[in-house]
């Protein structure tokens, strides 16, 4: 007993609330199987026969999915639980997945492949965003910050990292199928852990006479109206990692004639990534002291729109310069963690009931996203090539800055501007 006890109070020192440990976990292990092929599926349908632009199509359509999913998935939580939400996106997942790898893929039914990978889109955001939101409700306010930036440290951890070395282990010991398949156990032993193994008691306030739970998939887009600065914050979040998903479609073709490869640029992506969920862990403290506005005006967003013009601009004048690159790649990573705040701001802008419809809203931003950045260079590039491209970006973030101030929480005196000082007193 004494152990555990130390446990516990060391986990909520550092951070992770430790009646949600094993979710934190569970959300690691599923996003590792989630992400296992993000990095190497769309080169080996190429491989076997399938043009870019199917597979394009077919992470298209598993984008539109996502985006659905996670604007549904904080308003499923008030309306059936976090627990069966979470429950539902794993099933979903599972489901395509199998319809995927056993009958579509094998025998290469691009017909079948779309719907089915689509389905799979369904999968992660129910799960990991529903137990964003349950963070949320169960984390004090002066605490949340650290806690929303350990949620992103595991997020991107199991997606971007883990699932990333692991296929490359795995392709070369078991091939792309089998590796594909080991995929469904990740999900299922990552969903275990954060729907049975972890037991915390969550209730989520219920609103008055509560008529149904159309009701509240309704109030997912009401919300907007009744608290427009959550469609702001919603907005700011698309901003956040539209050039992640812009950089790779035309930014290695570009660094190539500055003397850097494509094999080069794909080893400089994945240390961004590894700086990325360092410093998602590390806003999140800093946010609780800094401010979460503050945190994600200068660091996130300022900082983001700097480090995008540098991107561009440092192969120029020093060019074939890999580790100054790699420098600037590692700043933009950590910058692009400085908007994880935004993830304890949103929910805290409106009252308990609407919680859960807040995030919702974020969580959209979170999945367009995934269509806007690609959609930037889709419609741009042949007007302004890489340069005009850099710039929208870059402008972008600015933007996302100016829109962030606007961001007040609830009662903030006038003199605290983007802080929660007065609400970590009124806490202790």
């Amino acid at each position: 007993m004494t152990d555990l006890t130390k446990k516990e109070n060391f986990l909520d020192k550092i951070g992770i609330p430790s009646h949600l440990f094993w979710g934190f976990v569970g959300v690691m292990i599923f996003m590792m199987g989630d992400g296992l092929e993000l990095a190497w599926l769309s080169p080996y349908l190429v491989e076997k026969g399938l043009t870019v632009q199917q597979s394009a199509l077919l992470t298209t359509s598993y984008g539109v999915t996502i985006a659905i999913a996670a604007w549904f998935s904080g308003v499923l939580v008030e309306a059936i639980g976090p627990r069966k939400t979470m429950l539902l996106g794993t099933m979903l997942y599972v489901l395509g997945q199998i319809l995927f790898v056993g009958v579509a893929l094998p025998h290469l039914i691009y017909g079948l492949m779309i719907p089915t990978y689509a389905i799979r889109g369904f999968g992660y955001p129910l799960f990991s965003y529903s137990f964003l939101v349950w963070i949320t409700y169960r984390t004090p306010q002066h605490k949340l910050g650290k806690a929303v930036g350990w949620f992103w440290f595991v997020f991107t951890g199991g997606l971007s990292v883990l699932g990333s070395y692991f296929s490359s282990w795995a392709i070369q010991a078991f091939g792309h199928i089998a590796t594909l398949w080991s995929a469904v156990i990740w999900v299922v032993v990552g969903a275990i852990l954060a729907i049975v193994v972890n037991r915390d008691k969550i209730v989520v306030e219920k609103k008055e006479e509560r008529t149904s739970k159309l009701k509240e998939l309704k109030n997912g887009i009401l919300i907007v109206k009744k608290e427009p600065k959550v469609g702001i914050a919603g907005i700011v979040r698309i901003i956040n990692q539209a050039s992640q998903y812009a950089f790779p479609l035309f930014l290695p073709l570009y660094l190539e004639g500055k003397g850097i490869s494509t094999t080069v640029w794909l080893n400089i992506w994945g240390t961004i990534f590894i700086s990325n969920i360092a410093f998602n862990l590390i806003f999140g403290f800093v946010g609780d002291k800094f401010g979460w506005r503050n945190t994600v005006t200068w660091f996130g967003a300022v900082g983001c729109g700097v480090f995008t013009l540098m991107l561009f601009y440092t192969p120029q004048i020093f060019e074939g310069n890999v580790m100054l690159v790699g420098l600037i790649g590692i700043l933009w990573g950590a910058c692009l963690a400085g908007f994880v705040p935004l993830s304890a701001l949103t929910p805290s802008l409106v009252g308990e009931g609407d919680k859960g419809a807040a995030m919702s809203i974020l969580n959209l931003g979170a999945g367009l996203c995934v269509f806007v950045g690609p959609a930037i260079v889709a419609v741009f590039y042949n007007f302004v090539k890489s340069p005009g491209i850099i710039w929208i970006l870059a402008g972008l973030y600015f933007v996302a800055a100016l829109l962030t101030r606007s961001l007040k929480l609830p009662g903030e005196p006038e003199g605290k501007v983007g802080t929660i000082e007065v609400l970590n007193d009124t806490a202790k």
